[in-house]
């Protein structure tokens, strides 16, 4: 599937790698996430998306934005817009697909193998494009949750398709591991900015 000459970008859709990943009943360690595909081949850029509420105080995601951006990751974000919907509810919306499917085209003439951390049926029209210019394109998601987290249209667009849960393993973080994470947490949160020897 992966050829060690190949040059590989990673694209991941954070919000739905992250619901794929609690889904499946684990977190993602990103430093693990890394190695893993630095050795498949040489790994060129890896591409974090994500919408960010710029009004809230704190966000959860924060750490790990921050942590993600020291730490070998290209991070891309934007404001997310919340709006209140017909029922009253509060809704937030903060698609990055334009971002990423841009970002993606204009590295076609550079990147042998993209992997696409994503199972959104939108971006089926993306992975036809890029195999148009030769390219392979693995999308990571999962079928083993019910409903699946991949569209079905995607995963057969994709050249290979790569169920989250056979990453687990390698690229999952031990409970132990979470444990000792979210005490260090504890610890650091009085400290101001990133804790760099936190591992996300």
């Amino acid at each position: 599937m992966f050829d060690s000459r190949e040059k590989i970008a990673l694209f991941i859709d954070g919000a739905n790698l992250y619901a794929a990943s609690r889904s499946l009943g684990f977190d993602i360690d990103y430093k693990k996430l890394l190695l893993a595909f630095q050795k498949r081949g040489y790994l060129l850029r890896a591409y974090y998306y994500t919408a960010l509420l710029e009004d809230q105080e704190y966000s959860s995601i924060r750490p790990l934005i921050d942590w993600l951006d020291y730490n070998g990751y290209s991070l891309v974000t934007k404001p997310a817009k919340e709006f209140t919907d017909a029922s009253g509810r509060r809704k937030v919306k903060g698609n990055m697909d334009i971002e990423l499917a841009v970002d993606a085209m204009e590295l076609s003439d550079t990147v042998d193998h993209f992997v696409l951390f994503s199972g959104d049926g939108d971006f089926r029209s993306l992975v036809e494009a890029l195999q148009r210019k030769g390219r392979k394109v693995s999308v990571v998601s999962t079928l083993t949750t019910n409903p699946p987290m991949i569209a079905d249209d995607l995963r057969r667009q994709a050249d290979h398709f790569i169920d989250l849960v056979s990453l687990r393993t390698e690229i999952g973080r031990s409970p132990a591991e979470r444990e000792a994470r979210l005490a260090r947490r504890a610890e650091a949160d009085s400290e101001p900015g990133p804790d760099a020897d936190d591992d996300y």
